[in-house]
């Protein structure tokens, strides 16, 4: 290599580092706040607690391709970013005219257990309108195991009008008392969110290797399974979804079928190691409006896959679970996703829902495998228009 190729082979290395490295600033509040407030999301219903798809006024959103969740997954991230070096910058968001910057920021904050900020929080939880916003600051302050907001938080699981925000005082109340606050694996994950791996799994390819913990903190990589079982992955929502709990229940009535087809299953769940841990009867067992009877024992005693713990969504957003994708019960959560993974670690099977009933059920995963055809489509899908 002469001088002058040489010289520029430099200057062209020099260049690509400066892009490399101006790529990956992240955006001050300002930013994100402006962001967000000018994109168009779909509306939460009348309650606010649910999101709708606004073409054809159904709950949930059809169109596979609708940003709003990587919009709020990144303004979520950005905000962790500018609020680590300076938690100030992001306090504002809260008093924001969007509800959208309102929720992203108080999530932001507990993700960071800005403790700080636990004044405006309990302001936010007690007087904010939206019901997602309200849930979204008693999360925080159970993450920030505030104990000076319990007296409010107790009031408020007897007098707000939400059954969901409810439940989620309930949820933060123990997790204060039990000391079982945020992680920082759960902070580190979403500091370490990379868009660009978003939405890179397709049917077809070779499935991308990874390591996730257990509710016991017990570390599992996919590409151990490899040559050996077929590959199930159920990303399920939180411990308020009954739809979760019935395909628990399926799951656990057919542990010897999965068995006797060599198929190893994985629920996953995109929160930080308290909920993953309520929503397999580890910890408290909340009063839920669904359930009848309890199931804490059951869980204890019968559920025999592991249930991982995708923090901030990291893996869940290369095979398109979108975190963040849309409200539930008063909290953003993930599109229900179930991927197919054969014995050879090629992905046969991804199929991303349009809204918190849409996927194969338990008993029709384990017919594709059985049957190797993977062509299922919902009856109540909801189409794009």
């Amino acid at each position: 290599m002469n001088k002058i190729v040489f010289l520029a082979f430099g200057f062209m290395v020099i260049l690509n580092l400066a892009g490399c490295k101006a790529s990956d600033e992240k955006r001050n509040a300002e930013e994100v706040f402006s962001e967000v407030a000018n994109h168009n999301f779909h509306p939460l219903n009348q309650d606010g607690s649910m999101t709708k798809d606004r073409n054809i006024q159904k709950d949930g959103i059809a169109d596979l391709n609708d940003t709003d969740w990587k919009v709020r997954l990144l303004a979520v991230r950005d905000l962790i970013h500018a609020g680590k070096t300076n938690v100030e910058e992001i306090l504002p968001g809260l008093e924001h005219s969007s509800l959208f910057v309102r929720q992203a920021t108080a999530k932001a904050l507990g993700i960071l257990k800005a403790t700080r900020a636990i004044t405006a929080l309990e302001k936010a939880a007690e007087n904010d309108p939206v019901a997602v916003v309200r849930s979204q600051a008693v999360i925080a302050l159970g993450q920030m195991e505030a104990q000076q907001s319990l007296t409010l938080l107790q009031k408020i699981v007897k007098e707000d009008p939400s059954k969901d925000v409810r439940h989620q005082c309930e949820l933060a109340i123990y997790q204060i008392e039990n000391k079982m606050g945020v992680t920082d694996k759960n902070l580190n994950a979403w500091l370490e969110l990379d868009e660009t791996t978003f939405e890179t799994v397709q049917p077809g390819n070779v499935t991308p290797d990874f390591v996730l913990e257990d509710t016991e903190g017990k570390p599992w990589l996919l590409s151990s399974f490899r040559n050996k079982n077929w590959v199930v992955l159920i990303w399920v929502f939180a411990d308020w979804c009954p739809v979760c709990h019935g395909e628990f229940h399926d799951l656990m009535e057919m542990q010897q079928e999965f068995e006797a087809a060599n198929v190893q299953v994985f629920t996953l769940e995109m929160h930080d190691t308290f909920r993953g841990r309520v929503m397999v009867g580890k910890e408290l067992e909340p009063e839920y409006w669904f359930a009848q009877e309890s199931f804490k024992e059951a869980y204890t005693n019968r559920i025999w896959w592991p249930h991982l713990l995708d923090r901030a969504g990291a893996v869940g957003a290369k095979f398109g679970a979108d975190p963040l994708a849309f409200a539930v019960h008063a909290e953003y959560i993930n599109r229900p996703v179930t991927v197919i993974i054969d014995p050879e670690g090629k992905v046969r099977f991804i199929y991303p829902g349009t809204f918190w009933g849409d996927r194969p059920t338990i008993e029709e995963t384990l017919e594709m495998i059985k049957n190797q055809q993977f062509d299922f489509e919902h009856a109540k899908r909801l189409k794009k228009q």
